[in-house]
């Protein structure tokens, strides 16, 4: 009796260890890339950033963190690089000031947080964090959101901090184009310009997914894009997570982000497949572009875009960071895993 009862412990001891997800971390530092606005030097740094953003991230995963700790430490490491439009790199308004839009969401419980329009705040993903999890609301805005980020601890910058001369300079030659009546509006100007993003599935097979940006080159009037809405740039639930990057209008318009677990769900689409549905087909017919990263609850992942560039890249158990940047290039993809409900 005491063997079998030693027998019976053991199994149940090892259970975990043999239940254990492989973590899995996607990210995006936006689609619309064009070949020839890069320099050789800007697209080494922005792989190097990708690189760091990855490592960041997959260290949360690998020490057994939540998934949404690996997406905000992969998202704060691009928004404080000035090559991407989020945090340190944003483009400007059209009244010549950086608006940030950040959002994070929680997969298996479906809790999220969201920010929009702020101009101090450093790190927009960690306040959206700050909102999830330290008040009873989703969504704060402009000067209210600061308050709270004030409140609570969450770093703030003189407004100069964000600025980029190249930012600065694009701004420039959207309002010269504009005048000169070559751009029928601001959105034509300006459509190109991404964001960054993460998914991530952790040691419990846990999903999460984050967004951040700086909106588009000459936005006005408050503009808000798909990022910071739940459902439109970024989602996450039990078996998927999204992060889109593109011409936020038509992300909106479709609940992009929703509508691709949605087709995951009820269709028993693949993640390319959702992806390739969404992204590629629907938003196109529609007149716009972009790009998405989704993960699945079994590591399976996709990253389609109809651009001529998308920053992404991924990172598994192994540890090895696999980026790309321009259409041509081809990354492995992890094979799937049993899910929960298979074990």
């Amino acid at each position: 009796m005491r063997t079998r009862f030693a027998v019976v412990l053991l199994l149940l001891m090892a259970a975990p260890a043999a239940m254990a997800v492989q973590p899995v971390l996607v990210i995006h530092g936006g689609a619309g890339v064009v070949r020839s606005s890069l320099t050789p030097t800007e697209e080494a740094a922005a792989r190097a950033a990708l690189v760091r953003a990855l490592e960041a991230g997959h260290r949360e995963l690998a020490a057994g963190r939540p998934a949404l700790d690996a997406v905000t430490a992969a998202i704060t490491v691009l928004e404080d690089d000035p090559h991407f439009n989020a945090g340190k790199g944003a483009v400007f308004t059209h009244e010549g000031k950086n608006e940030l839009d950040a959002a994070v969401m929680d997969g298996v419980t479906r809790r999220a947080g969201s920010v929009a329009g702020v101009q101090r705040v450093r790190n927009p993903a960690l306040l959206a964090r700050t909102v999830m999890e330290k008040s009873g609301h989703v969504m704060m805005v402009g000067a209210g959101a600061e308050a709270f980020a004030r409140e609570q601890g969450v770093e703030l910058v003189d407004p100069a901090y964000f600025r980029t001369e190249k930012r600065w300079q694009q701004l420039q030659k959207a309002l010269r184009e504009e005048a000169a009546g070559q751009a029928h509006t601001d959105l034509e100007t300006a459509k190109h310009f991404g964001t960054v993003g993460a998914v991530a599935l952790d040691q419990k097979g846990h999903l999460a997914a984050g967004t951040s940006t700086g909106g588009m080159t000459n936005k006005r009037y408050g503009r808000v894009g798909d990022a910071p809405i739940i459902g439109a740039g970024t989602y996450a639930d039990a078996g998927c997570a999204v992060s889109g990057t593109g011409w936020g209008e038509f992300y909106l318009r479709t609940v992009a982000a929703h509508d691709i677990c949605a087709r995951m769900a009820y269709l028993n689409e693949s993640p390319q497949q959702a992806g390739e549905a969404v992204i590629n087909q629907v938003i196109p017919q529609l007149g716009g572009d972009g790009g998405a990263i989704v993960l699945r609850a079994d590591g399976a992942l996709a990253m389609p875009f109809n651009t001529e560039g998308m920053y992404r890249g991924w990172m598994g158990a192994d540890g090895v960071a696999h980026v790309a940047v321009f259409a041509e290039e081809t990354l492995p993809r992890p094979a799937p895993q049993a899910t929960a409900e298979a074990r």
